[in-house]
């Protein structure tokens, strides 16, 4: 499975967005820190949940930062988060 994939899969799980991307931007960032051959280690994430209403920017980030735990200690360099409101979807 691709980060990609398990990125949308942990996300989805979670909290089961109304609107969810995930994108792979790592060819953007080629020969920066942290990037490697093959890519997904730069990602942007756009996500708009019920799950985040009420909740501060900085707590909505912390979730989303917590439930890809794994991923961010293994092999995703930068995570780009992008709240959407859940009521525009």
């Amino acid at each position: 499975m691709s980060m990609t994939d398990t990125i949308h899969a942990k996300l989805s799980e979670k909290f089961a967005p109304l609107h969810l991307e995930v994108i792979d931007e790592s060819a953007s960032h080629h020969g920066h820190a942290g990037w490697r051959e093959g890519g997904e280690t730069h990602f942007r994430v756009r996500i708009a949940t019920r799950d985040f209403d009420g909740m501060s920017r900085v707590a909505q980030h912390r979730a989303v930062m917590l439930a890809l735990d794994d991923e961010m200690k293994a092999s995703v360099h930068a995570l780009a988060i992008e709240v959407l409101p859940s009521g525009s979807i």
